[in-house]
C-alpha cells in the first residue's frame, strides 16, 4: 500500500493594484456597451503575464482597451502552502453608458 501525501489547497490569486480603464472615445460616441471576461495568466510574483479574451464584448475596441488595462494590473499571487505559484484567473470588466 502507498500512501502519498495530499496536494496542499490552492488559495487562488486576488486582485491588487486595478486601475480601470477609460471608457474608448470612439466606443463612447458610437453608444457602445458590453461585457469582456478576460483570462489573466498571474505569475507566482503577482505580476500578469499573459491577458486572452474569454468572453468577447462583441466590440473589439472595448475588448482591446479591457486587455490593455489589465496587463499594468498588478495581484497578490495565488500560494500553495507557502509558495506562490502562476495562476489563471478570469477578469470581468463591464462597459456601461450612464442614461442621458
Amino acid at each position: 500500500m502507498e500512501i502519498r501525501a495530499s496536494p496542499q489547497p490552492l488559495v487562488p490569486a486576488a486582485y491588487r493594484k486595478t486601475p480601470l480603464p477609460p471608457y474608448p472615445a470612439a466606443a463612447r460616441a458610437q453608444r457602445l456597451e458590453g461585457l469582456v471576461v478576460l483570462s489573466v495568466l498571474v505569475g507566482a510574483n503577482g505580476r500578469v503575464v499573459d491577458v486572452s479574451v474569454a468572453s468577447s464584448s462583441g466590440h473589439a475596441v472595448l475588448d482591446q482597451t479591457a486587455a490593455g488595462a489589465v496587463k499594468t494590473w498588478t495581484f497578490a499571487p495565488a500560494h500553495r502552502g507557502a509558495r506562490a505559484v502562476e495562476s489563471v484567473v478570469e477578469v470581468p470588466l463591464k462597459f456601461a453608458l450612464g442614461r442621458e
